[in-house]
């Protein structure tokens, strides 16, 4: 079972949510941070870290003495990652999507592979927690493909429940990472920014037929107007966390919350449960 946690922007509290709810779960679990660009769930759940390794993408490497310079590759490619000159072929790595494109269709045989290296995949234990994460290099622009290697390195663990820490957004990342997710948990926080956004990842969620509700941050500011949303489209809220100084306070310092306060404890641990109650029932309906 995957659970993925996502916001329709950053800064809504969706790392909060999702390492809390991890570490309110009382059995083994694994926990995926996703959000490759700022990973930072590892300075809340602390993870002892014993393995962790590059990641590489495919970029072609022309051969100029087999090349005709026909041009086709260059034409093919939708991102100008290959420049074709009357005696020469420019590869421009950042722009390649390693889509491979242009070694199908070189009639020459003149491409072939090389590599370069976009981020690093990074496996650990903290209790029961299996902990997985990626990180971009600085400078790389392309990070589905890096979530995408981290969720398949991921399925080597055999626990039966998934956390997922996603980007925040709606883009390429954001599908990559939730589209296969049995949940989402949409994470938004009382204003207007926070609702527009929210409208967005539930659009998102929507288009990918997947099931969803909302967890609240700091829902004791702002309007109502979030509840009043919800309401109308039919959109459970599981989780409510009050603005609070203390908790602030704590995330600030990168401690769990439901490690310092009992009734925060309490809270996520119900939430999860809704989440797997909806998640199972609505396994029944398919059935």
């Amino acid at each position: 079972m995957k659970i993925v946690i996502a916001s329709g922007k950053g800064g809504t509290g969706k790392t909060t949510v999702a390492v809390n709810l991890a570490a309110a779960h009382s059995g083994e679990l694994t926990f995926i941070d996703l959000d490759v660009e700022a990973p930072n769930s590892h300075i809340f759940l602390k993870p002892q870290i014993d393995k962790k390794e590059d990641h590489t993408v495919f970029i072609p490497r022309v051969d100029i003495e087999a090349c005709d310079f026909c041009g086709r590759c260059a034409r093919l490619c939708a991102f100008n990652a290959l420049a074709v000159l009357p005696d020469n072929v420019l590869v421009f790595p950042e722009l390649c999507h390693s889509c491979r494109g242009c070694q199908q269709i070189c009639p020459r045989d003149a491409i072939h592979d090389d590599s370069r290296i976009i981020g690093s995949i990074s496996r650990g234990n903290t209790g029961p927690i299996t902990f997985f994460n990626g990180e971009l290099k600085i400078g790389e622009a392309l990070s589905p493909p890096l979530i995408k290697a981290v969720k398949e390195t991921a399925q080597r663990s055999d626990t039966t429940l998934t956390i997922i820490d996603s980007p925040p957004g709606t883009s390429c990342p954001v599908i990559e990472a939730v589209k296969d997710a049995d949940f989402v948990l949409l994470v938004t926080e009382p204003t207007p920014f926070g609702l527009n956004d929210l409208k967005l990842a539930v659009e998102m969620a929507r288009k990918l037929g997947l099931p969803h509700g909302v967890a609240v941050n700091r829902s004791t500011i702002g309007t109502r107007d979030v509840w009043d949303y919800c309401a109308r489209e039919d959109i459970p809220i599981l989780l409510e966390i009050a603005s609070r100084r203390d908790l602030a306070e704590a995330y600030s310092r990168g401690e769990l919350l439901v490690e310092h306060f009992p009734e925060m404890k309490t809270l996520f641990q119900a939430a999860l449960s809704r989440i797997l109650s909806l998640v199972n029932k609505g396994k029944g309906r398919q059935r």
